[in-house]
Order: structure tokens, then C-alpha cells, then sequence
């Protein structure tokens, strides 16, 4: 196995972990029992890679074919429902795993698609269709307005990683360097949207105020 499936695996099963937790921390919030803590982890999880594989043509997808993706969903399932006194306090961590989840997604989405033969510009735009998959399905399921939708950012961070490693591709600059970088640069996008309120212009209602 090359290192570049090597990451993918690493980078896949990663983003699986915290995003399955910020679905069961989801659950939680809405005292949902151990099933729907287990339904929103697996599917905030995995929604973003399934998609990712039936577009590019990677079928069955990775998410049902290995048993390591439903072991690490159960896994931060229990661990969130078991401890959730301490996440019921730390609720708003969650946004902070699902920043980390939309970095892991979006870089390797893009490097996935590129394995398989897709056009650069349709790589990147997998990559941000990976990241943001699993947390739309967790706020949908929540009946939540799903995070991409609002004001801070979001999408547009998930697409800036997913296209530093699809530059990184074009001009030849090893996977894992572009992978890292990519990665690193979703976060901080999204880091500073959440402590610092960065978003992009706001729909106006018809009654709205400026």
C-alpha cells in the first residue's frame, strides 16, 4: 500500500472519529437514547465520504465495506453517551470537532478523487462536498439549520483546503506536504470564523434590518 492510500485510510477513519463525535454530542443535546446517539454518530460519520465514493465511482463505498468506520463511529458513540455529563458541559466543543472533522474530509476527499482520474477543479469541489457532508446530515437530522448554511464560514473552508492539495497535485508537490498544509489551512479558516465571527455577506429578509 502506497503512502498516499496509507494517508487516505489515516485521514478517512480520522475524520470519521470526530465527526461521529460531534453527531452523538448532537444526540446528546437533544436527549436522544444510545440507538439515536449511535444513528447521528455513523451518519455524521460517514455521510461525507459515502457521498464522496458514489460520485467518483469508489462502490461499495469504504464506510460500508470496512468494519473500521462503523467500529470508530461506535466507538465515539459510546464514548460521548457514556460520558455525557462532561460533553452536556462541554457542548460547545463540538464545533471544535467538527472544524477538525471538515479539515480531514475536505483534503482527503480531494486526494481520493484525484486517485481516481477526476478533473482538478471537480476534485476540489468533492474535497468541500466531503467535508461538509457529515455535518449537514447531522443538522438535518436534528431538524438544525445545517452549519453550511449560516453566517460563519464554513464551505468556503473546506474548499480552500481541498484546493491547496489539488494546486499541490497539479505542480507535482508530494501528497503528504499539500495534504498537511490543506488541512492545516481548513482549520484556521475555521478556527478564526468561530472566535472571531468571520462570514460571508448575510441574506437580507424582506422586513430584515442592515
Amino acid at each position: 500500500m502506497s503512502v498516499t492510500h496509507i494517508l487516505l485510510v489515516v485521514l478517512d477513519l480520522g475524520g470519521t472519529f470526530v465527526f461521529a463525535i460531534s453527531g452523538a454530542a448532537a444526540a446528546v443535546k437533544y436527549r436522544l437514547d444510545i440507538f439515536g446517539v449511535m444513528v447521528l454518530a455513523f451518519s455524521a460519520g460517514n455521510a461525507g465520504g459515502i457521498s464522496r465514493d458514489l460520485l467518483i465511482g469508489a462502490t461499495p463505498p469504504a464506510a460500508i465495506t470496512h468494519l473500521s468506520y462503523l467500529g470508530v463511529s461506535i466507538l465515539a458513540g459510546l464514548i460521548v453517551f457514556f460520558w455525557d455529563p462532561m460533553m452536556t458541559r462541554l457542548i460547545k466543543t463540538v464545533v471544535w470537532f467538527d472544524a477538525v472533522g471538515l479539515a480531514f474530509f475536505a483534503v482527503s476527499g480531494a486526494q481520493k478523487a484525484l486517485l481516481f482520474r477526476m478533473d482538478p477543479v471537480m476534485a476540489a469541489l468533492l474535497g468541500m462536498l466531503t467535508g461538509i457532508g457529515g455535518g449537514m446530515l447531522r443538522d438535518v437530522l436534528v431538524n438544525e439549520i445545517p452549519t453550511v448554511l449560516r453566517a460563519d464560514l464554513y464551505a468556503l473552508a473546506a474548499l480552500v483546503g481541498a484546493g491547496i492539495v489539488v494546486g499541490g497535485y497539479v505542480l507535482n508537490i508530494h501528497a503528504v506536504a499539500t495534504t498537511i498544509v490543506g488541512g492545516l489551512a481548513c482549520f484556521a479558516l475555521r478556527y478564526m470564523a468561530i472566535r472571531r465571527g468571520w462570514h460571508l455577506p448575510h441574506a437580507r429578509g424582506s422586513g430584515g434590518k442592515a
